[in-house]
């Protein structure tokens, strides 16, 4: 751990005008204790308190000692007490030898030693608990504030993972029935099998080469959308029908990669593939009151199902919203007159690129 003090320039500045105070304490302190002033005394404070600032730095080491080693509290106590009394034992030594090597022979700085040497040890011992206090005070902060980092990393590690692991959920029935198709086409149409694969490619390559959570332009994953609903049309034919009408201030704006990837296999799910008739997937984006609206659409056969969704795509879409907006993006579900609708909503100043 750097020294709190020498570490930063404002700090150490601090540090000095602390000391400045001090010694204008100790200076009235002395003169209250000896009954007089004395020219000496605002040199013997000078000098005093340069000395115990100069302890006062070098204690930072054995305190950071003290607070990385595991020991009982009795022996960190024992161990303060000990600094102090070494530190403030050297302070009083070295102040009243310097001063007597500075000073001219027959001066009264014994007399004023002698006077205020019990002030100058409760001064030494008040400081040295400032300092202690100081230390510690610092060591709390740091290692608060080293945790509190520690804990912002574990929340991004942890959002990014359970990011991925929600992009990874593609349906994996898609590859297989898209190589089944292949498979049968490459008889049947060999032409239409080349197409599909590089279709199919260019859409896998697009899913697998994002492994980052960096947002892509909405126009982007529009392009990607584009290649699986006409993989899917290899397989339905007239069956499926798309339709699209985006704004054209729209596509610049970021969203989350495959956001929107589940929605569009629900509605080929639950709309194509359950249905008799055709199948219209529509998709919509404009800009309203500060959001981009997207709406994907697709209309449905009344008649129940025997298979029942799980809704793990729209539980996928909506905790990845979350993750990325927080409360700031919904998305909405309606069925109304045969058509079943997935309303989202995210803020654009979070998106546009």
């Amino acid at each position: 751990m750097k020294h709190p003090v020498l570490a930063n320039r404002i700090r150490l500045i601090v540090w000095w005008l602390i000391w400045l105070f001090l010694m204008a304490g100790q200076s009235l302190l002395f003169y209250f204790a000896y009954g007089s002033f004395l020219n000496i005394a605002i040199l013997d404070s000078v000098f005093s308190l340069i000395i115990y600032s100069g302890i006062a730095i070098s204690l930072w080491y054995p305190f950071s000692f003290f607070n990385s080693v595991n020991m009982r509290v009795t022996t960190l106590i024992s161990n303060l007490a000990v600094s102090g009394v070494i530190s403030i034992t050297l302070w009083v030594l070295i102040t009243k030898f310097l001063m007597q090597s500075i000073l001219p022979e027959g001066n009264s700085y014994n007399d004023y030693w002698e006077a205020t040497f019990p002030y100058r040890i409760g001064s030494g011992v008040f400081i040295y608990g400032l300092i202690v206090l100081s230390y510690y005070l610092f060591m709390s902060l740091t290692n608060l504030a080293e945790k509190n980092a520690k804990e912002a990393r574990l929340e991004t590690l942890i959002k990014e993972t359970e990011l991925k692991m929600l992009r990874s959920q593609i349906n994996p029935h898609f590859l297989f029935n898209s190589l089944n198709s292949i498979s049968s086409l490459t008889v049947t149409d060999p032409e239409k099998a080349r197409t599909m694969v590089v279709k199919l490619s260019e859409f896998m390559r697009y899913a697998l080469s994002r492994k980052d959570e960096l947002p892509v332009s909405l126009q982007s994953e529009l392009e990607n959308l584009r290649l699986y609903l006409d993989i899917e049309k290899v397989r339905f034919g007239d069956k499926l029908v798309t339709e699209e009408k985006i704004d054209n201030n729209c596509l610049d704006f970021k969203i989350p990669v495959m956001l929107l990837q589940p929605l569009y296999e629900n509605a080929v799910k639950h709309g194509v593939y359950e249905s008799t008739g055709s199948v219209m997937i529509s998709t919509h984006a404009r800009i309203i009151d500060g959001y981009i609206e997207i709406i994907i659409s697709n209309n449905y056969d009344p008649v129940p199902s025997l298979r029942k969704g799980t809704g793990t795509g729209l539980l996928n879409v909506t905790r990845r919203l979350e993750l990325f907006y927080g409360n700031k993006a919904s998305i909405k579900t309606s069925k109304e007159n045969g058509i079943y609708s997935v309303k989202l909503y995210m803020p654009t100043e979070y998106l546009k690129g």
